[in-house]
């Protein structure tokens, strides 16, 4: 049989703005590692959450870069070292007729950059989640708001934690755990 261990203590919140609330007051006492699962994004959130600013932009922006850079080269090196043709004394390389091709190969490589980046930063594809145990998290998709400290965090004593997030105004709280 596997053995688990504590993912951290989780609670439920009535409305949006008590959830933002609860996770400022959080993070007064100097819990850093937590999540908010909502059924639709609030504003705020990410900033008292202490989520940084997503890489996701840069990750795209160089994958569409090796695109381009990818066009030139397989243009250039079919047309001009591989198999040369002079066609009615054009250039063997020119940039211009190359343009459909670079277009087509920096979008391209672009999407492949921005799903890996999202499936990685993510931790994707995670089939599981311990919170996916809770009766009442099956609804945090509709219209449940919940706040998770996970057991990492320095912070974290289980008891006291679970004490803190329910004198916050949490409808419930509860100590989640997942398979070790």
């Amino acid at each position: 049989m596997a053995q688990k261990k504590l993912y951290g203590a989780v609670a439920e919140f009535p409305s949006p703005a008590a959830l933002l609330e609860a996770a400022r007051r959080m993070r007064e006492h100097g819990y850093t590692r937590m999540d908010a699962c909502t059924p639709f994004p609030v504003h705020g959130l990410d900033q008292v959450l202490g989520i940084p600013h997503s890489p996701l932009g840069y990750i795209a922006f160089l994958g569409g870069a090796a695109g381009f850079v990818a066009a030139i080269l397989l243009q250039w090196w079919t047309g001009a070292v591989d198999y040369p043709l002079i066609i009615g004394a054009k250039p063997l390389f020119a940039f211009e007729p190359s343009i459909p091709i670079i277009f087509e190969l920096t979008v391209l490589f672009s999407a492949f950059a921005t799903v890996g980046g999202m499936l990685t930063l993510n931790r994707l594809p995670r089939l599981h989640h311990p919170l996916f145990e809770l009766d009442a998290f099956r609804r945090v998709t509709n219209d449940r708001f919940f706040l998770a400290v996970e057991a990492e965090d320095p912070k974290f004593r289980s008891d006291e934690t679970k004490a803190l997030l329910e004198s916050l105004g949490a409808k419930g709280a509860a100590l989640v755990e997942e398979e070790g």
